[in-house]
């Protein structure tokens, strides 16, 4: 049996005979626009740009002011290696793709984490939203789980689709340490307790709603948040899937005793517990790869614990059958310089970095693009944001070319100059 569609008016004489209010007339839209099941998403945002030339595009024939401290070791696939300090993402190589010959122009970390958060560079007239946005949109979960949930920032936010694609954001988890979902908040400050206190204002709204056709987006979009919001606090789901107490002690130390590890364990219990997409995204604090001074003595700290995390999330999603259902997406907002500055840090440079993929229908096990022998930019064009953001998109069940509406009328497409990569996927 097909789906039916409502329009505005015809809910509204629904409405006038059978009392629906607002926020259920939302809800119900929301499953009358439901789409063919897509995949699940995971985006490790590696926040202040990590060094690809230390990481994943090793340049050890270059001169050691390039080249760096670390060596290179062998994966699990002949003829790709990767640095040294990354042994678990050696050994599952055939698990994931190494995109090499990523280059834009915005080396600024404001500007480039929209750019990479997004997949569309920003413009002063029109707020791209962030993926989880608009897989919240496209793709919601069940009304007692979240569809988009943030860990523990949402930077960008949802742009022109409006409040009610916001995430749910969480606070990073602390190991041993019982959690707890912090205030649910919109990008403008609001925040589920003054919801709360607006209730009666909001109930007034629902109660007048069969003469209200033109209702405010902004308006319509907070109650809309704001219930779900309350659904979520209160399900049993939900707080079972928040809760990682209800892991084994050994479950939970194998993806590490630190805040990023830990991170990835939620976000894989999210996604088990039916969330369709979650962002971890670590404010700079115990995880910043911002590294402008001393970046190998603060890469020796900060890549076990990645490699360790994210190695674990790969084997626990295969563990439970979600692999091939779950698109993980792994990059920062630019690289680092190719040359060793004299504080021996390196600086940000965005006409090279590296991003990772996998689960779906990623091919593992190779390497896309390449830089030159210095690290310095793509050998031939290269692939841009907008390419990963298309390639990310496809992978999880979401033309990039789609067609949405703007807040202020205006048609846009989803990813407007990328297109996917081809040899991800082949």
């Amino acid at each position: 049996m097909g789906k039916k569609h409502f329009n505005r008016r015809e809910m509204l004489k629904v409405g006038a005979l059978g009392g629906l209010s607002l926020s259920h007339y939302l809800k119900l839209q929301a499953a009358t626009q439901s789409s063919s099941p897509k995949r699940s998403g995971i985006f490790v945002f590696l926040e202040g740009g990590p060094s690809h030339q230390d990481t994943f595009d090793l340049k050890p024939d270059a001169p050691s002011e390039y080249r760096g401290e670390f060596k290179p070791i062998s994966t699990s696939v002949p003829g790709i290696q990767i640095c040294e300090h990354l042994p678990e993402l050696a050994k599952r190589m055939k698990d994931y793709a190494i995109i090499r010959g990523l280059s834009h122009t915005l080396a600024d970390h404001g500007i480039g984490k929209k750019y990479l958060l997004t997949g569309n560079r920003p413009s002063q007239t029109l707020s791209y939203p962030e993926y989880g946005a608009v897989v919240s949109k496209v793709h919601p979960s069940a009304f007692d789980l979240p569809s988009y949930v943030s860990i523990d920032e949402s930077f960008v936010g949802p742009g022109y689709l409006g409040n009610e694609f916001s995430a749910l954001t969480a606070n990073k988890p602390t190991y041993g340490i019982p959690y707890s979902v912090r205030g649910i908040s919109l990008e403008d400050g609001l925040t589920v307790d003054k919801y709360n206190s607006q209730k009666k204002l909001l109930d007034d709204l629902d109660t007048a709603f069969r003469g209200f056709e033109n209702l405010d987006e902004s308006v319509r979009g907070l109650d809309r948040f704001g219930e779900q919001a309350h659904d979520i606090i209160s399900s049993p789901t939900t707080r079972k899937a928040f809760d990682l107490t209800q892991e084994k002690e050994a479950d939970a130390s194998r993806f590490g005793r630190h805040e990023f590890g830990q991170s990835l364990l939620l976000a894989a219990r999210l996604i088990e517990a039916g969330v369709h997409f979650v962002t971890v995204r670590l404010r700079p604090a115990e995880f910043d790869f911002d590294t402008h001074l001393d970046n190998f003595s603060r890469l020796r700290a900060l890549l076990p614990p990645f490699d360790k995390g994210l190695a674990t999330l790969i084997d626990r999603l295969k563990e439970r059958g979600l692999f091939k259902e779950t698109a993980i997406m792994v990059a920062g907002e630019f690289g680092r310089t190719p040359k060793i500055n004299s504080q021996g840090g390196r600086d940000h440079w965005a006409r090279a970095m590296f991003a990772l993929m996998a689960g779906g229908d990623v091919e593992g096990g190779q390497v896309i693009g390449e830089t030159d022998d210095r690290a310095g930019a793509p050998v031939g064009k290269g692939y841009s944001p907008d390419d990963l953001a298309a390639s990310f998109f496809q992978n999880i069940g979401i033309n990039s070319k789609h067609e949405f509406q703007t807040n202020v009328g205006r048609p846009i497409n989803l990813i407007r100059d990328g297109q996917p990569i081809n040899q991800l996927f082949s």
